[in-house]
């Protein structure tokens, strides 16, 4: 084979990812420059492009520090994410245990239905949960509890998924060993199978974590001014005043999400030396 044309295309394949890799994170090298804006402005002024000191300030960051709605939508977001996040890595973790039973009757079923909040449209989930909540006999809108639960149920999918994928690669002789050893079900699973898949479980807890952070929909239709979130505090610097702190806070979740991100490629090649066989 001739090596030219093979190498002419790996270069149009390397050039096109590369074009393809800007396009999507080509925005983020733009809010990070704009948060240390020291003029309350979306936009490059001249000063910026030329690097003149005085057009870059620490304000809008130390106006999130002292500001009380920012901290008290920080305090909701983390609250909210925590408590979400381990109702579902709960229910999420129990139900891809029993899903990965073979005899477990209409598994793709049930699987199907755990997963359908990941495609469904968020605008629909958000209407669905409101009027399912905003019942008599419910009553959770614009409560904690309801944006707890509301979020749980988002988060879920991606425990269910994740701990699915892990236990496809757990060696059920272990849980049979145990098992003939005298080990009853709860024995085998908190002292077995728990600790083996605990890396699936971690990672599908941090998407879980991750989603409810970022949601901003649901909390829309679901949250009062006492449940506003980062994600909805952002929402109201954009709609309701020129805000440009939310370019700081903006670059913080990017931080954020770039740790998430490499924690779950941690915990990934972790769970693939676990689960190689010896």
């Amino acid at each position: 084979m001739n090596p030219r044309p093979w190498r002419a295309l790996q270069g149009a394949i390397g050039i096109f990812t590369a074009c393809g890799f800007l396009f999507l994170i080509g925005p983020l090298f733009v809010i990070v420059p704009l948060s240390f804006n020291a003029e309350p402005y979306f936009t490059f002024r001249m000063e910026m492009l030329v690097l003149e000191p005085d057009a870059f300030s620490m304000r809008w960051y130390q106006t999130l520090l002292e500001d009380e709605e920012w901290h008290r939508a920080l305090f909701n977001s983390f609250f909210i994410g925590i408590c979400a996040t381990i109702i579902a890595t709960t229910l999420g973790t129990l139900a891809a245990v029993a899903l990965n039973q073979p005899r477990f009757p209409g598994r793709r079923t049930v699987m199907a239905l755990l997963i359908s909040p990941m495609v469904t449209p968020i605008v629909i989930v958000g209407v669905s949960v409101f009027f399912f909540y905003s019942t008599p006999w419910i009553g959770l809108s614009q409560t904690y509890l309801g944006l707890i639960l509301s979020h749980a149920m988002l988060g879920a999918p991606f425990v269910v998924i994740t701990v699915t994928a892990t236990l496809a690669g757990f060696n059920q002789t272990l849980m049979h060993a145990a098992a003939s050893l005298g080990a009853n079900a709860w024995t085998r699973f908190r002292r077995i199978q728990l600790p083996l898949i605990s890396p699936g479980v971690i990672t599908g807890a941090l998407f879980a974590f991750a989603t409810s952070f970022d949601e901003v929909v649901v909390v829309l239709f679901m949250g009062g001014l006492e449940q506003r979130t980062l994600p909805r505090q952002m929402w109201s610097g954009i709609r309701e005043e020129i805000n440009p702190t939310i370019l700081a806070v903006a670059t913080l979740l990017i931080i954020f999400a770039v740790l998430v991100l490499f924690t779950v490629e941690w915990l990934r090649s972790r769970t693939a030396r676990q689960l190689q066989p010896n």
